[in-house]
């Protein structure tokens, strides 16, 4: 049943609103992606500097082999969205998450996530996380989220005593065709192709780099920045992808709601168009009516005259 003129118009300015409401978040995402991107190149540049400290430490140290420790629990740390209107980014790294865990027994993993709505994704896959932070409202908040995360990894180190922890990161990141993609990245410990390159290595400066502190101390405080770098890193690349994909759902809403706003356009513009036809109609078959009338008068008019005559 087709609608009335009043009700298509009002339908229209209701679409129009939406239109309004879903270019504005649209732009946003834009807007929001620009600090988290500056962010990405900054953490890059001093992480890069954490590296050649490390580089440094080992060549001053004589690269040292260090025994291995046996690693214990293996502590995942997700980064997902605490916001709606992103499609099904979370689900995509659920199902990430869960296909790397194939083959890993659950009691040996903890798993951390960053966004409520993350752990929702995780608990509806039977991973419900450990404990959930909430991630960074703008690009201040990424060092403190960052520094949350590396005191939680800590005290979970901590708690293991004699046995390690492997500390993997859980992220969307992108990739060098512009693509987006879930990535698992390890962080702790060191990996060996990690550390066989430091020591291979050579040291271009003709004076060997020193040091005060004690080596352990100084490895542990190395260590501490990668971690922290690594983590500030992971989260603004996961806020990066949160408004990527939250800008592709809006360009597809806007298609959608302009789409719809043609329709119900040239739905009006039909009715309105039958609406006229009628009215004129109508004068037509008036006019048409008063002529007859007129025309039977004239006739009825020149017969009583003729009967007179």
């Amino acid at each position: 049943m087709s609608q009335s003129l009043e009700a298509l118009t009002r339908h229209m300015t209701g679409m129009e609103s939406i239109h309004s409401v879903v270019h504005t978040m649209k732009t946003l995402s834009v807007l929001n992606a620009a600090p988290y991107e500056q962010a990405v190149r900054t953490i890059e540049d001093y992480h890069q500097t954490v590296m050649d400290g490390l580089h440094a430490f080992f060549v001053a140290t004589g690269a040292p082999d260090r025994s291995p420790q046996p690693l214990g629990q293996r502590h995942i740390v997700v980064f997902g969205s605490d916001h709606g209107l992103c499609g099904t980014y979370n689900e995509g790294i659920a199902t990430h998450i869960v296909e790397a865990l194939a083959e890993v027994a659950p009691e040996v993993s903890q798993i951390d996530c960053v966004g409520a709505q993350m752990a929702d994704a995780l608990r509806d896959r039977g991973l419900g996380p450990s404990q959930v932070f909430l991630p960074a409202a703008s690009v201040d908040g990424l060092a403190r989220l960052a520094n949350l995360l590396t005191q939680h990894i800590e005290v979970i180190q901590n708690a293991s005593k004699s046995r390690g922890i492997a500390v993997e990161l859980v992220y969307v990141s992108r990739a060098v065709d512009g693509t987006q993609r879930p990535v698992l990245v390890p962080l702790l410990p060191l990996s060996e192709a990690l550390v066989a390159d430091f020591r291979a290595r050579p040291w271009l400066s003709r004076a060997r780099p020193a040091f005060a502190m004690p080596p352990d101390a100084l490895f542990r405080a190395l260590i501490r920045a990668h971690v922290f770098a690594s983590l500030v890193r992971a989260a603004a690349e996961a806020m990066l992808a949160e408004n990527a994909a939250r800008l592709a759902v809006m360009q597809q809403a806007e298609r959608s709601v302009e789409d719809r706003l043609d329709a119900l356009k040239s739905e009006a513009n039909t009715l309105r168009q039958d609406e006229i036809t009628t009215e004129l109609l109508d004068v037509i078959v008036g006019f048409e009516a008063l002529g007859a009338s007129d025309r039977r008068k004239r006739r009825k008019d020149a017969k009583a005259s003729d009967a007179n005559d």
